[in-house]
């Protein structure tokens, strides 16, 4: 096949055609096609200028056109379906060292090395139309992981978008959010109908950008957050007290200066992170009472 330039590109409902290729329900692919969508995505979502993205599930290519029309230095792209892969390879030939696929599976895949390998440095941007079946591991995995981006961008069912922005009290408040908004701002910038994609799915979506904080907590205190928020919102409808006896109960959250009889949905991130230091301090210290007995 002749290599195409910019120009040259086929629409994205003209590639799939021509690559005999359908989204894939086992996957979670919903294709976003229209580009001006995409762009608008990729505007709300930056500026990146001058540095470097990572699209994960590109499918078709309709966001990753998009970031490559904008003034980011480099866009890799990781798509677990091989079906998509030689037509993501003509964008390859129309923005040449700009862009570059991987055939993996993003779940697994190690960030820092991939950039690393390609001389890209540690620092990237996430963008994404994230596949409904893996959203939420891959969301928690780059909240928690080793490794930080730069920003997230990332498409959701607009369910999973709701948790990630709810404030505390809210009906859709729970663990994911606040693990996102204790590590991140997070901000909805837009919601998108079943409509819009093709296949169309059951629900609507949305987008959400979620920025870093730069008072970030260290990895043992983000690990203990998960195991605290575990118990609390695994038995949202009893008071924590209740639900966290197995941690401490009345006393832990006497510490923390929590009323006991709260419910995890009306603390806040901030009061959950106290909650989970205090829990920490404890078991360091029942660890070196122990030992120096």
């Amino acid at each position: 096949m002749t290599p195409k330039t910019q120009n040259e590109l086929p629409s994205l409902r003209e590639s799939l055609e021509q690559h005999g290729l359908m989204a894939k329900k086992s996957f979670g692919q919903h294709f976003l096609l229209d580009l001006n969508i995409t762009r608008k995505i990729v505007r709300l979502g930056g500026p990146f200028d001058g540095d470097v993205v990572i699209e994960v599930g590109p499918g078709p290519g309709g966001l990753t056109r998009a970031l490559l029309e904008s003034e980011a230095r480099s866009v890799l792209a990781i798509e677990k379906d091989a079906r998509f892969i030689e037509l993501l390879s003509e964008l390859n030939d129309a923005y040449g060292a700009r862009f570059d696929v991987i055939e993996a599976d993003a779940v697994k895949a190690d960030e820092r090395a991939l950039l690393a390998e390609r001389d890209l440095g540690e620092a990237a941007h996430l963008v994404s139309n994230l596949p409904y079946n893996v959203g939420t591991p891959l969301l928690i995995k780059w909240l928690t992981g080793p490794w930080q981006p730069l920003s997230m961008t990332l498409m959701f069912q607009l369910e999973v978008a709701l948790r990630v922005v709810a404030p505390v009290d809210d009906n859709d408040y729970g663990r994911l959010s606040v693990i996102a908004q204790v590590l991140c701002d997070c901000e909805k910038l837009m919601d998108l109908p079943a409509r819009a994609f093709t296949p169309p799915p059951k629900v609507d979506s949305a987008v959400v950008k979620l920025t870093p904080k730069a008072d970030r907590p260290d990895a043992q205190l983000i690990k203990n957050l998960e195991k605290v928020t575990a118990a609390a919102f695994g038995q949202r409808r009893k008071m924590l007290r209740a639900s966290l006896k197995p941690l401490g109960g009345e006393a832990l959250l006497e510490k923390a200066g929590i009323d006991p009889t709260a419910r995890a949905e009306t603390i806040s991130p901030d009061q959950f992170i106290q909650l989970s230091r205090v829990h920490l301090q404890t078991l360091q210290s029942t660890s070196n009472h122990y030992f120096r007995e």
